[in-house]
């Protein structure tokens, strides 16, 4: 979590420092390059959960570059990066153990719906176009277009808005979608409702995942190629 806090406290004040930088010349290969380390930097931290002072940020940036004395001992850095991080890390783990029963709940709820299906596993579906033509086994790579979103609508992942469908091994992504994906026909297009414990638990792979998510997707399984 260190290194996390570290690593990303430095793209944010490159980021939030060029924000005042409107009219920065990118005419030469080194505006041009250097733009693009910035964009690249700008991604990798805007969905992390940090918080941060943009102006101190600036003021630490600044002091860097013109090599001045810096304001804060390291000593005092050290002490506050691990108070923000306790405090990250134990909001997150509340938000964890409250959702565990959110989603008891959701899912509780969602079951009585029309024409949704509930699995021995805890699965719940919804046919929304049928399909006509083989079913995927386990071994089998399928191609799908998918858009997920958490329970309260918020978009986490989305082929559909790549425009690029995936492509994958059945039995080589998360529990809920390899069972589905053998429930499938090709050409059908279904919505499921997938528990955490056939997501991502606790450990989720995304600061848009929050732990212990029911995760919703509408998935059309496109074609298959056998195993």
């Amino acid at each position: 979590m260190r290194k996390l806090f570290a690593v990303c406290v430095l793209p944010a004040a490159i980021m939030l420092a060029g924000c005042q930088q409107d009219d920065a010349k990118l005419e030469s290969n080194v505006d041009k390059m250097s733009y693009g380390i910035g964009l690249s930097m700008g991604r990798s931290v805007k969905n992390q959960p940090i918080e941060v002072n943009a102006d101190a940020i600036i003021v630490g940036l600044q002091d860097a570059l013109a090599e001045k004395d810096q304001r804060i001992d390291e000593e005092t850095i050290r002490t506050a990066f691990a108070a923000v991080r306790d405090e990250a890390m134990a909001k997150q783990a509340k938000e964890s153990e409250e959702n565990v029963q959110k989603g008891k709940d959701f899912l509780a709820e969602n079951a009585k719906k029309e024409g949704v299906v509930t699995t021995a596993s805890g699965l719940q579906y919804q046919i929304l176009t049928e399909g006509n033509g083989a079913t995927p086994k386990a071994d089998d790579t399928v191609t799908v277009n998918y858009h997920g979103t958490l329970t309260d609508n918020t978009v986490f992942d989305s082929s559909v808005d790549r425009g690029e469908p995936a492509t994958f091994r059945v039995n080589q992504v998360i529990p809920g979608w390899t069972e589905a994906l053998q429930l499938m026909k090709v050409g059908e297009k279904v919505r499921l409702y997938i528990p955490s414990e056939l997501a991502y638990g606790e450990r989720s792979p995304s600061p848009k995942i929050p732990g212990n998510s029911v995760l919703i997707f509408e998935v059309e399984l496109l074609s298959i190629a056998k195993g």
